[in-house]
């Protein structure tokens, strides 16, 4: 799918300047930027979803280990 991206002159130098030093283009930097954005998203949200288990689960054990 075609879209157009509108960036600031700063975001573009910086997509520019990202660019170059990936050697690839602004296109390939922005897509590997959105896909490691959304990745880290993912792992956090993993994260925070195994510890309200675990803080659910197991509430006597970690109020004993705060002690």
């Amino acid at each position: 799918m075609a879209m157009t991206l509108r960036l600031e002159p700063q975001d573009d130098a910086a997509l520019t300047e990202l660019a170059r030093a990936q050697g690839v283009s602004k296109n390939e930097a922005a897509l590997r930027a959105i896909r490691r954005q959304h990745e880290q998203a993912r792992a956090e949200q993993a994260f925070d979803d195994a510890l309200a288990d675990t803080l659910a689960r197991y509430p006597e054990t970690i109020r004993r280990l705060g002690e």
